[in-house]
């Protein structure tokens, strides 16, 4: 009788809940439908274009078709981890990458923390403008601009250092220094606006801490570090979880526009890699299968990263 009337309970209880849930969608249904262009993006252009991701187990003939190209199972990505060329590509993306982390990612940090001192909102907003405005850039634009800049003959780079009695140096043929002008050229385009996520973190932190830090005695240098860096933490793991998934993408776009055969030994990236070797040499299922290695190994990292946060600092995305 007991159990009976238990099951009894349990079933209406779902019931209510069933209700409250549909109840609780249809309240909200303009916002859902606000979810649907997103969703139709995602669907249509990056979970349809995976079915290409068979091509990485074909040789993959562009006249045949996907049906009619012969499958060779692992065979290019055997390839792939025998290939010299891409342990190189490999390499230079790792540093590039690392390079980008260990400088620019505290970067906006450091201009978040140091915009959220200046007091005169006139002088804080003109501030912002001028660092945010390179974002708007596209990195064509941008590599023209730093190729004038860099120049070894008439680049006001170059030109300042014959003043100084030096040689001029090629910024953008020379190996050595490749790597170090696209960590430079990322920090200004991006370094700004990236920094407005972490405005904004500052900007949620209650007023009222900052007051009773002051009655306490502590100066703006103790706040930063007492009160809006540890209010700023949860975003700060949050992107950097994120930057780690990215780890092979070193920035296509950009060393795209600004690279050449004489940089390649320094500055060819698994992302311009694919592109050389899928449209230059049209070996499809090559490139496929190095773009289908740097997402898994991207999505890997973002799982390892997620779990060592959660693990050492208590905080993660899920």
């Amino acid at each position: 009788m007991a159990s009976g009337t238990k099951a009894a309970n349990t079933k209406v209880a779902d019931i209510k809940v069933k209700r409250n849930r549909w109840k609780l969608f249809r309240s909200n249904l303009d916002m859902y439908l606000l979810l649907v262009p997103g969703l139709a993006f995602l669907l249509l252009f990056k979970y349809t274009p995976m079915y290409g991701i068979i091509i990485a187990f074909q040789e993959f003939n562009i006249f045949t078709g996907l049906s009619g190209s012969e499958w060779v199972g692992l065979e290019q990505f055997n390839k792939l981890l025998h290939s010299e060329e891409f342990l190189q590509v490999l390499i230079n993306t790792l540093l590039i990458s690392l390079y980008k982390i260990v400088i620019l990612f505290p970067l906006p940090i450091f201009i978040a923390l140091i915009l959220n001192e200046v007091r005169r909102m006139f002088f804080k907003r003109a501030i912002q403008t001028v660092i945010y405005l390179p974002h708007f850039l596209s990195w064509v634009i941008i590599s023209g601009l730093f190729l004038n800049i860099l120049s070894p003959s008439g680049g006001i780079v170059n030109e300042i250092i014959r003043s100084f009695g030096g040689a001029p140096i090629s910024f953008m043929t020379d190996s050595d220094m490749f790597r170090s002008v696209v960590v430079f050229t990322a920090g200004w385009k991006e370094s700004g606006w990236s920094a407005i996520v972490f405005i904004a973190a500052i900007a949620g932190i209650e007023q009222e801490q900052y007051e009773a830090a002051a009655i306490d005695g502590a100066g703006r240098i103790r706040q930063m570090f007492s009160i809006s860096l540890p209010g700023m933490l949860p975003i700060i793991v949050l992107m950097f979880i994120l930057r780690i998934g990215n780890l092979l993408e070193a920035g296509t776009e950009q060393i795209l526009t600004m690279y050449n055969p004489l940089v390649y030994a320094t500055g060819d990236v698994i992302g311009t890699f694919v592109y050389r070797m899928g449209l230059g040499q049209q070996d499809y299922s090559f490139s496929t299968a190095v773009g289908l290695f740097n997402s898994l190994v991207g999505f890997l990292l973002i799982i390892l990263g997620n779990t060592l946060s959660r693990k050492f600092l208590q905080r993660s995305i899920w």
